[in-house]
């Protein structure tokens, strides 16, 4: 095992509103301290789960299933111990880094192209 999944992670125009649609039909409380205007987090800290995540996304082609044109849009954060050892391990399994990192995680693709990042505390 290379990480642990810490949350499921949805694109929308609108993390707030979505994020309470979701806290009523699933009865999953708002994480205090994980959330902002752009990024808002239901359920427990890290590695309680379940955890499900909105991210804004201002210019979202909304999905329109089964449409292969318009795919669904979400992507998995994984929390590792050691970034760089679940990195080399994430890269043999045949995953790619892609642009992007911040405080905290680093952005990569599955082998199929789906994005997800590893996380560290």
């Amino acid at each position: 095992m290379i990480g642990q999944l810490r949350s499921v992670v949805i694109d929308c125009p609108d993390p707030r509103a979505l994020a309470a649609f979701y806290a009523e039909l699933l009865g999953v409380p708002l994480a205090e301290g994980d959330s902002d205007d752009d990024w808002v987090v239901l359920g427990g800290p890290p590695g309680h789960q379940p955890r499900l995540a909105f991210q804004q996304a201002l210019n979202l082609r909304e999905p329109a299933w089964p449409d292969p044109e318009r795919p669904q849009q979400f992507h998995l954060d994984v929390t590792v111990d050691d970034i760089e050892a679940a990195e080399k391990a994430a890269l043999a399994l045949g995953a790619r880094r892609l642009p992007g990192e911040g405080e905290g995680f680093r952005v990569y693709a599955d082998p199929a192209g789906h994005p997800f990042c590893l996380c560290w505390d």
